[in-house]
């Protein structure tokens, strides 16, 4: 959009702690100034004084985006959460076009409200367009009655930085990180229950039975971290696993591509990014059988493996026979990433979409 010739301007929370260094190089490298929303407290009193504290929190969520919204010919506004559910709601009074994207949770854990305002189905409905991150996500859109004109399913993009790697650059990419085992498994993700790394975890034991110089990198923090700790002690792997912490989006391109295999054992997906940067750097990706890991084994075929969710011993031996023929993702993997994950192609998709809402007007 800046390359032609468009201003771009942002309203967000700030990053929380534990993914400010993470996020830094993504915010300095924005195309545009963004205006910082402080988030709600949720501490004991907060919860106490709840009603007070939603007030507050639209409040600076209104103050903020007033102004921003005032400027703009288009509102693009992310996901749910007050901040772009307010976002709709202001653009629409104020005749502005807004798009709505859809990330998965707000869809997944959709409940119409019975009781109170329910700003999320005012906001999906008002918005002159709503974009999934996935077919399967969209389908259940309509399943629980969301169905609305102008519903469109766009996949993530990925970065450019995320680059074909073949068996030579994997092997120069792997001595760059230190790593010097035979094998190496890959996670990245927030160390979280709907990511359960635990299945992953308890699955190390049957890899490295038969596989002995294996190694597990998990990328992410979270919740779950002391209690994964404890369970690979517990299961005697823990020198085969490393817990990598936040790794910057500078560095994790070169983990993606010294993998031999990305292991994505959720529990739930919409569409994980994670798995086709993976790809994109000619590394194959085993999945459960969550929604996005589907809809990505019917878009990549064979370099996209599905195991069923919550079973490590399915995830073991799938790893198995994966190591004892070990390859790089299939040629045709590099083209599709290119043409249906494409930042320029995906960028072109939403400016179709502005294009329509701002020829449109209010709805």
């Amino acid at each position: 959009m800046r390359e032609r010739g468009d201003t771009i301007e942002y309203v967000a929370h700030p990053p929380v702690a534990s993914q400010i260094a993470w996020r830094s190089g993504v915010v300095a490298a924005l195309p545009g100034p963004v205006t910082w929303v402080p988030r709600r407290k949720r501490g004991a009193l907060s919860r106490a004084l709840r009603i007070g504290a939603v007030a507050s929190s639209t409040w600076r969520i209104r103050r903020a985006l007033a102004p921003a919204i005032a400027r703009a010919d288009v509102v693009h506004a992310h996901s749910n959460g007050l901040l772009a559910e307010i976002a709709v709601v202001l653009a629409r009074r104020r005749r502005r076009p807004v798009v709505l994207t859809m990330y998965g949770t707000e869809i997944w854990h959709y409940r119409p409200k019975r009781i109170g305002p329910d700003v999320f189905t005012r906001a999906y409905h008002a918005a002159s367009a709503v974009t999934f991150y996935s077919e399967r996500l969209s389908g259940r859109a309509r399943e629980l009655g969301l169905s609305r004109p102008e519903m469109h399913t766009i996949y993530p993009p990925v970065p450019g930085q995320f680059t074909w790697h073949d068996e030579r650059k994997q092997a120069a990419a792997r001595a760059a990180l230190g790593i010097s085992n035979r094998h190496l498994l890959l996670n990245v993700k927030r160390l979280h229950p709907l990511a359960d790394q635990r299945s992953l975890i308890e699955a190390m034991n049957e890899v490295i039975r038969a596989h002995p110089d294996t190694r597990l990198v998990l990328c992410g923090t979270g919740p779950l971290l002391e209690d994964l700790r404890t369970r690979a002690r517990a299961a005697g792997v823990e020198r085969h696993v490393t817990f990598a912490g936040s790794i910057d989006n500078a560095v994790i391109g070169g983990y993606y591509a010294a993998a031999d295999l990305f292991i994505l054992p959720s529990l739930l997906e919409a569409l994980p990014t994670v798995a086709v940067e993976a790809l994109a750097c000619g590394t194959p990706v085993l999945s459960t059988d969550n929604p996005g890991g589907l809809e990505l084994n019917g878009l990549f075929g064979q370099d996209v493996a599905i195991v069923p969710r919550e079973q490590p011993l399915a995830i073991a031996r799938a790893i198995a026979r994966f190591l004892e023929h070990k390859r790089r993702a299939l040629p045709a993997t590099r083209n599709i990433v290119d043409r249906s994950f494409g930042a320029a192609n995906i960028a072109a998709k939403y400016l179709d979409i502005y294009k329509r809402a701002i020829a449109g007007g209010p709805a």
